[in-house]
């Protein structure tokens, strides 16, 4: 059974996904973090399917991280607004008060290299 916050990141990783522009998440966090992820998925200690996307509980409310690849032709500011909103729409219909929404872009994809 999820818990309230893997359900969050999972309703979250759902949205980001469906942003337009948006073309994968990828794991937030340092290489070895990623690295020490990947063992444990690999051990059955984690699983594989779980949102990729960071959410964390302060006392000021809620930090969300989320790493995409974009679509080259949507362009990468544009996406990035519409995933800011998108998660911000996400938390403000459960009532929850964003303290931090950071986004990296990993990866560009161009539709031409495909």
């Amino acid at each position: 059974m999820m818990t309230e916050y893997e359900e969050l990141a999972a309703a979250i990783d759902t949205a980001v996904r469906a942003t337009p522009g948006v073309d994968d998440i990828y794991r937030s966090g340092s290489l070895i973090s990623n690295l020490v992820g990947a063992g444990a998925s690999a051990l059955g200690v984690r699983n594989q399917d779980e949102p990729l996307v960071a959410v964390t509980q302060g006392d000021d409310g809620v930090r969300v991280e989320a790493s995409v690849g974009v679509d080259s032709a949507v362009g990468a500011p544009a996406t990035l607004a519409a995933v800011r909103n998108a998660i911000a729409a996400l938390l403000d219909e459960r009532g929850l008060r964003a303290t931090a929404i950071t986004l990296t872009v990993v990866y560009v994809h161009s539709r031409e290299a495909s």
